[in-house]
């Protein structure tokens, strides 16, 4: 971990083969954290699987299958750096089967490049929208758009302007400031103001991709929020004891701080007092948020906590929920949702079977406005408010209190269906 460089996570989203993944491997590339030798073998296996123009994406569709598919299928994580920033770069599946990860990625990012090809006949496709959509959903304050494949549209000032224009509405409809975001020209496969400038596109002033990404703002660490730590995973080492692992959402912790896991075992809440905080295996005495901790507890046992429950302060206890009110979007429902419906909830690190009770409204995503009162199903690109009740107790927080743990995903055999919000509770 690069010490005293302000931390951000960033994702890269778009329609599939608008060139996400070229992207991320050019600025990479170009930046020298991959060498000409890594680069050559890549090209040579992209020739030799007949997808010659690929090797850029292979940097990060490391996956064998990916690379025959010449798909993303899992989330690739690099580090990167400029001089004023250290950045996990997430490369985010445009693909539909995998959206899943694009939202357990997206939910993370504190800021996004969405890629929009200008190839003439793509531009804005169905899939742009629901990815900026989804980006504002949940919660990414800033976005970069980069204006891709400008080589295949001969370079023309025209043609830019024409994508630019289509985003500029898409962003407008679900409340982003087009105004106050970066529009880049570019062309990530010869590599155009991707992270070098280019002279074939004189008529652009803006920035290239890697000075947006320079500007982005310092994302702001939510310390004075309570304490939020949903728990990751639960190791027994001999010796110490019980030590839980996660990251902070939300708060600080301190050596000596009165705790407490809920929902915990039968429900009850675990209490207890924070003996050892570790990070990269150095001890700490206090931890913030976005960093991933490793902990002792004096009254935890092995049986006591699990993943999936929070922690936080005695004096400020994590809300532990029977029902709530959440605002949600359909995703990619093979059918249609109705009352009853039974999905998995993806909350935090907490998976929670909620059954739907009520169909609220349909709204309309981008102005909040009611489009129908209690509809009947809802389906893919449908955004409503529903009410939920969690088959067992579920620890959530309402939108406008601890935002971080409000987000969730809905997952349903294998896919994801819809993301959401909470945005009230019914206290247990």
């Amino acid at each position: 971990m690069a010490k005293g460089k302000p931390h951000i996570n960033l994702v890269f989203i778009g329609h599939v083969d608008h060139g996400k993944s070229t992207t991320v491997g050019r600025l990479l590339f170009d930046a020298g954290i991959i060498d000409e030798q890594a680069m050559r073998k890549l090209k040579e296996k992209a020739q030799q699987l007949g997808k010659s123009g690929f090797e850029f994406a292979f940097v990060m569709d490391n996956l064998k299958e990916e690379q025959e598919r010449g798909v993303t299928i899992d989330l690739a994580h690099k580090k990167f750096e400029t001089d004023k920033y250290y950045f996990t770069i997430i490369d985010a599946p445009g693909h539909k089967d995998f959206i899943k990860n694009m939202i357990t990625g997206t939910s993370q990012a504190d800021a996004a490049v969405i890629v929009v090809s200008a190839n003439p006949g793509d531009g804005v496709q169905a899939q742009t929208k629901e990815h900026i959509f989804l980006a504002r959903t949940l919660g990414v304050q800033q976005v970069i758009i980069l204006v891709n494949k400008m080589d295949m549209a001969k370079y023309e000032e025209k043609r830019y302007n024409e994508v630019k224009d289509q985003v500029t509405a898409l962003l407008k409809q679900v409340g982003y400031k087009p105004d106050t975001i970066p529009f880049i020209a570019g062309a990530a496969f010869p590599g155009d103001n991707i992270f070098k400038k280019t002279d074939k596109m004189p008529w652009y002033k803006g920035p290239i991709l890697v000075e947006a990404i320079n500007g982005l703002s310092e994302p702001e660490k939510p310390v004075e929020l309570p304490l939020r730590l949903p728990i990751q995973d639960v190791y027994n080492i001999t010796g110490i004891g019980v030590v839980p692992v996660g990251r902070i959402e939300t708060g600080k912790m301190k050596v000596g701080d009165k705790i407490i896991a809920v929902p915990g075992r039968e429900g009850k809440g675990v209490p207890g007092e924070v003996k050892t905080i570790e990070m990269h295996h150095e001890q700490m005495q206090e931890a913030l948020p976005g960093d991933n901790v490793g902990f002792n507890v004096r009254g935890f046992g092995k049986k006591d906590i699990a993943r999936g429950d929070v922690l936080g302060h005695e004096s400020n206890v994590p809300t532990v929920a029977t029902e709530f009110t959440a605002q949600i979007i359909v995703l990619n429902h093979p059918t249609v949702m109705t009352v009853g419906y039974t999905p998995v909830f993806h909350i935090h690190t907490a998976q929670v079977a909620c059954q739907i009770t009520e169909l609220t409204k349909k709204i309309n995503p981008a102005t909040g406005e009611t489009i129908q009162e209690k509809p009947d199903f809802l389906k893919n690109g449908d955004a409503a408010i529903i009410k939920v009740k969690p088959v067992q107790p579920l620890v959530i927080e309402k939108q406008k209190d601890i935002p971080q743990l409000a987000r969730f995903a809905v997952r349903d055999s294998g896919q994801t269906v819809a993301a959401g919000m909470c945005i009230d509770l019914v206290k247990k």
